[in-house]
């Protein structure tokens, strides 16, 4: 059972929240509230409550800025208006209408889920926590965002840019991603979670960013632990600050994966032609390991007998 924002709460740890009055929590929501309902980013996913559209968005949003987003959405959900449309294509349309976003995986992912949809749940997205996150793609966050910004659940979605404000204005220092999401589950508003949820997205994006926040235009400035403490040199909301850096992409394999599937929306590849289409012309063995996981993963498949050619699904 979810504690109720204000309540007794136990003396927690580097990972916990800490505990909040009840002024505290007043006040940190009505600040927010008036500050988002005067800098709501006007994005086309914030006009629909459609389940489905929203599913979409935060799919794309996954580890891509919103500048990129904004078109492929529009031309997703344009092409794809609904689960039954979006399963009843074949995933080879779905993967090349992805093209330019990256993280391809996530198109399967969403053809995958809208079958789920529709052969499970009668072609509605399912309400439940349980439901949404047994679908293909759909993590925690996802579903909490589904659940608050199509159903109206006073449910808090933490993303990075949550995870941050929450870290630096209520802890002022390192907040893990379950403790954050409690932390937010006290502070939404009952009845105004899509108001709370949207403007603490815009607030972490475009103020109390990851370098150089703009404290001086922060609503919650005044009852910010991190900048009280005079921290502002550090960025507490960093849980794991000596994470591995991710490897670099000239060269990798995930480059010669990017080219293949380019290539492969294109049009076929022939099993000889592998090498040249992800770079590596010396480097035939490479090639055929990266078609074969595309393959695995159910992306592609080969067809043709003597001569095969690798095709999208």
């Amino acid at each position: 059972m979810r504690r109720r924002a204000g309540g007794p709460t136990a003396t927690t740890s580097g990972t916990d929240a800490p505990p909040l009055s009840a002024d505290r929590v007043r006040r940190f929501r009505r600040r927010l509230l008036e500050w988002g309902a005067g800098h709501r980013r006007d994005l086309p996913w914030r006009r629909t409550r459609d389940p489905w559209r929203i599913l979409v968005s935060e799919v794309m949003l996954q580890q891509t800025q919103v500048e990129r987003v904004v078109p492929h959405y529009e031309r997703f959900v344009a092409t794809f208006a609904s689960p039954a449309e979006c399963a009843a294509a074949r995933p080879a349309e779905v993967v090349r209408l992805w093209s330019g976003l990256g993280y391809n995986r996530r198109a399967l992912n969403l053809h995958r889920a809208a079958c789920s949809v529709v052969n499970d749940h009668a072609g509605d997205l399912p309400r439940g926590d349980e439901e949404l996150r047994a679908l293909a793609g759909v993590g925690p966050y996802t579903a909490r965002a589904v659940r608050s910004l199509a159903f109206g659940e006073d449910v808090a979605a933490v993303d990075t840019n949550a995870v941050r404000v929450l870290a630096r204005c209520v802890r002022g220092a390192p907040l893990g991603a379950t403790a954050a999401t409690r932390l937010g589950d006290r502070l939404v508003p009952a009845g105004l979670s899509w108001e709370f949820n949207q403007a603490m997205f815009d607030l972490g994006a475009t103020v109390c960013t990851g370098t150089r926040p703009d404290c001086a235009s922060c609503p919650l400035r005044h009852q910010c632990a991190w900048r009280r403490d005079g921290t502002v040199e550090a960025d507490p909301w960093r849980s794991s600050p000596s994470a591995r850096a991710q490897s670099a992409f000239a060269g990798s394999d995930r480059q010669g994966r990017g080219r293949l599937l380019d290539a492969l929306r294109g049009g076929g590849v022939a099993a000889l032609a592998l090498a040249g289409a992800c770079g590596w012309p010396e480097d035939r063995a490479r090639a055929e390991r990266i078609a074969a996981a595309l393959v695995a993963e159910g992306f592609a498949r080969w067809s043709g007998g003597a001569d095969p050619v690798l095709r999208l699904r």
